[in-house]
């Protein structure tokens, strides 16, 4: 029968490769968020790994829509703290604008994973 011996070093060196892992994991699957405001999306740019979800929250006074230039994704007018979601399953660079206000613009880029 053998034994296991682990090191007080050993063990702490086995603890934080498990925290590294496990926060590695969730900041991959974090969703990420986009706020309307003042006629502008914050941020413009996002980027997240494949099967991110993104929700964009309007906190303008004015309706605002996101609507995507290649069509992949569209929302309906929202009002005044109303969210809109979408999950991203393919790597690739997703502009989109509101179509209610074209000159309102932004970027999602969803890279696969390593």
């Amino acid at each position: 029968m053998s034994s296991l011996r682990l090191t007080a070093g050993a063990v702490g060196v086995a603890l934080f490769a498990l925290a590294t892992l496990s926060v590695a994991s969730a900041a991959a699957t974090a969703p990420a968020a986009v706020t309307i405001d003042n006629f502008m999306f914050s941020p413009m740019e996002v980027t997240v790994p494949v099967g991110a979800v993104v929700t964009w929250t309007n906190r303008d006074d004015i309706p605002h829509t996101v609507r995507a230039v290649d069509g992949s994704f569209h929302s309906a007018a929202m009002d005044t703290g109303e969210s809109y979601r979408f999950t991203f399953a393919t790597p690739g660079v997703y502009s989109y604008f509101c179509s209610i206000h074209p000159r309102m613009v932004g970027k999602i880029i969803v890279k696969a994973a390593p």
